[in-house]
């Protein structure tokens, strides 16, 4: 039987990297969080953070947003919301919209039985519009 104490333990790098990610809207991928926790962590390497923040995915403590033609992004804000995703500046937003309204439990998934959802809306932002 496999060791899993080390992955569920709370380390202080993984805190760090949680408080960095509740405390931005800025959506950052992987290699953003690895440049702002050097400072705090001298000795941290790239491969650490992708698994702590795997780890923190499958704690169910962020959400990972797969950004076509980019790196996966990262939100600490777990609650339903929906995401747009600009093509041009590679910026993520937090967008309302109709689908937070919905109950995932009363979608029909034809016969499935869906337990969460996660809408990214893709183009371009209002920013590079203007």
């Amino acid at each position: 039987m496999a060791d899993t104490s080390k992955a569920l333990r709370n380390t202080k790098q993984r805190k760090y990297m949680l408080e960095l990610l509740k405390s931005t809207k800025q959506h950052p991928n992987a290699f953003w969080l690895y440049e702002n926790m050097l400072g705090a962590f001298p000795r941290l390497s790239l491969s650490t953070v992708y698994r702590n923040l795997g780890i923190l995915e499958s704690q169910g403590l962020v959400q990972r947003l797969s950004c076509s033609g980019s790196f996966d992004r990262y939100d600490a804000d777990i609650s339903v919301h929906s995401h747009f995703y600009c093509k041009e500046c590679r910026k993520v937003y937090d967008v309302d919209s109709a689908f937070e309204k919905m109950a995932v439990s009363n979608i029909e998934c034809g016969g499935h039985r869906p337990e969460s959802c996660q809408i990214t809306f893709m183009g371009t932002c209002m920013q590079c519009l203007s």
